[in-house]
C-alpha cells in the first residue's frame, strides 16, 4: 500500500475503538460479575473494519505468540467468525483468557500502524469476541499433528504450563500436566478477581486442551509425590517447569509482619480459593 493510499484509508477509519458494553456502575457495585460484556457481532465487525491490513503488520511482531492478527481480524470483518477463532488457535491455546487480560496496549496494539494517527485497533477486544463466539458455538480447534510417540511432563497448570502444554499437543506430543492445587489455572484463577477474569472462562479453556488429549493430574505436588528424576523415570523425555513466581517482594517497612497484613498474592488467593 502506498503512503498516499494508506493516508487516505486512515482518514476513512473511525478515529476511536468501538466502545465495549459493560455493566453500569450502579449495577456492578452490587456484584462481582465480569464488568465488560464483550462485543456483539455487529460491533466486532465494525471494529475489525478499522484494520488497515498492512502488508508488513507490526502488530504481529508485538504479539508474544505471533498470532496472525490481520488474518483473524479480516475474517471477523467479513463475518467469518469460525475462521477467525481457528486462525487464532493455530498459535494461541488460551484466546479467551488473553483477550481479557493480556496487556495488548503495550504489545500488539502499541505497534498498530493506525495507532500512529488514531486510536489503535482493539485487537484484544476482537480476540475476546472470536474466542467467546467459538466457545458458544462449540468450535473445536484444528486437529493436532499426528502423535509422534514422545512424552513430555509439564509441572504447573498456570498460564505458562497451559500454554506450553497446548503448543506441545499441537505438535503431536503426549503431555501430562501436574498441578499441585485442586483446580487448574494457577494465577489465572487465584490471582485475578472474578470481575476481571471469570474462573469459568479459564476452566473451559482447560477443557478444550483436555479434549485434545491433555492428561491433567491435580493435587500432584512434584517434589513430594515425585521428585524430578522420578518424573523422568515415568517415561517422559522432557520436563517443563512452570511453577510461577509465588513469593511476594515486601518493602521492608514497619508493620508488614502484623496480623491482618497480606501481600496482594495472599489476599487474592484467600478471596478466590478459600471462600
Amino acid at each position: 500500500m502506498s503512503a498516499e493510499k494508506k493516508k487516505e484509508s486512515i482518514k476513512d477509519k473511525r478515529p476511536t475503538k468501538v466502545p465495549m458494553p459493560e455493566q453500569a456502575p450502579e449495577a456492578r457495585r452490587r456484584n462481582f460479575l465480569e464488568v465488560p460484556h464483550g462485543y456483539t457481532a455487529e460491533m466486532a465487525m465494525e471494529e475489525a473494519r478499522r484494520c488497515l491490513q498492512c502488508k508488513k503488520p507490526a502488530c504481529v511482531g508485538g504479539c508474544p505468540v505471533n498470532i496472525n492478527i490481520p488474518e483473524f481480524i479480516n475474517f471477523i470483518a467479513q463475518g467469518e467468525f469460525e475462521k477467525a477463532i481457528l486462525s487464532i488457535k493455530t498459535q494461541n491455546s488460551l484466546p479467551a483468557v488473553c483477550g481479557r487480560v493480556c496487556p495488548q496496549e503495550s504489545q500488539c496494539e502499541a505497534q498498530c500502524i493506525l495507532g500512529k494517527k488514531l486510536e489503535p485497533v482493539g485487537i484484544g477486544r476482537l480476540e475476546r469476541f472470536a474466542a467467546d463466539w467459538g466457545r458458544e458455538h462449540n468450535v473445536a480447534p484444528a486437529k493436532p499433528a499426528a502423535p509422534n510417540g514422545r512424552r513430555v511432563a509439564v509441572i504447573g497448570a498456570g498460564p505458562a504450563g497451559l500454554t506450553c502444554a497446548g503448543d506441545l499437543i499441537r505438535l503431536g506430543y503426549s503431555v501430562t500436566l501436574f498441578e499441585a492445587l485442586h483446580n487448574p489455572g494457577g494465577v489465572l484463577v487465584y490471582g485475578i478477581p472474578e470481575f476481571r477474569l471469570p474462573k469459568d472462562i479459564v476452566y473451559k479453556e482447560v477443557d478444550m486442551l483436555k479434549a485434545q488429549g491433555l492428561d491433567l493430574q491435580l493435587n500432584m505436588v512434584v517434589g513430594k509425590v515425585y521428585d524430578l528424576q522420578e518424573v523422568m523415570d515415568l517415561g517422559y523425555e522432557a520436563v517443563f517447569i512452570g511453577t510461577g513466581a509465588g513469593l511476594p517482594l515486601f518493602m521492608g517497612i514497619p508493620g508488614e509482619e502484623l496480623n491482618g497484613v497480606y501481600s496482594a498474592n495472599e489476599f487474592l488467593t484467600r478471596i478466590n480459593l478459600m471462600k
